[in-house]
C-alpha cells in the first residue's frame, strides 16, 4: 500500500511541475534569471532542469501535506480511537 500512496503523491506532483515549467518559462527567459542579485551563469538546460526539480519538490511537499491532513484518526492512532475526556466543573 505504501508504494501506491507514493505513486499517488509523486505522479500528480510530476505533472504539476511540468505544467508550472511550461507556464513560467513561457514568460521568463532562462538567461535573464537572477539569484541573490547576480545573474546565473548556467546554461538554459541547467536552468530548466533545476527549475523543474524545484517545482517538483514544492509540488511533492504540497501533496504530502494534503495526504497527511486527509488521514483519518483510525490511520493516525493505529485503530485506537478514544473518547474525549469530559472534566466535571465543581
Amino acid at each position: 500500500m505504501q508504494t501506491r500512496r507514493w505513486i499517488w503523491i509523486v505522479w500528480p506532483a510530476f505533472l504539476m511541475a511540468a505544467i508550472m515549467e511550461l507556464v513560467v518559462f513561457a514568460f521568463v527567459d532562462p538567461q535573464n534569471v537572477q539569484w541573490l542579485g547576480s545573474s546565473l551563469e548556467w546554461s538554459r538546460s541547467a536552468i530548466y532542469t533545476a527549475a523543474f526539480f524545484a517545482f517538483w519538490l514544492v509540488s511533492i511537499i504540497g501533496a504530502l501535506m494534503v495526504t497527511a491532513l486527509g488521514r483519518s484518526a483510525h490511520d493516525l492512532n493505529g485503530g485506537i480511537v478514544s473518547e474525549p475526556r469530559v472534566e466535571s466543573v465543581q
